[in-house]
């Protein structure tokens, strides 16, 4: 991986990690436990603030990170890891950030409708 994607990668989950320390803001612990009720919510469709594409890029990309097929295979030292990591952060920001938004939207008294989404 290159310094300019590590930078932008420690940069995205220090800014994801910021986030959870605002005044008023979801903690990481209050996320994570969010994750189950909202994978649920979004499976019965009462959440609509991830859609149902969102979740199945993250299930492919937790099956890819167990799998033992890689398109870098881990045969290369130092690369063949590096792509695991990569989409191991991409899961973790997807779900920090999301989750954020569920609680928020949890606490709000479960709006019928999410902040971007086009009310008729």
């Amino acid at each position: 991986m290159s310094k300019k994607r590590n930078a932008a990668a420690a940069g995205a989950a220090w800014e994801i990690y910021s986030e959870t320390l605002k005044p008023g803001a979801p903690g990481l612990g209050e996320r994570v436990r969010a994750v189950p009720r909202m994978v649920r919510g979004v499976l019965r469709g009462d959440y609509k603030g991830m859609s149902y594409g969102t979740l199945g890029l993250l299930v492919l990309a937790l099956v890819y990170i167990v799998s033992p097929i890689d398109a870098v295979p881990e045969v290369l030292p130092v690369v063949g890891v590096l792509d695991d990591t990569g989409v191991a952060l991409w899961v973790l920001t997807m779900l920090v950030r999301s989750a954020g938004d569920f609680v928020v939207w949890e606490r709000g008294g479960h709006p019928g409708a999410v902040p971007g989404e086009v009310v008729d």
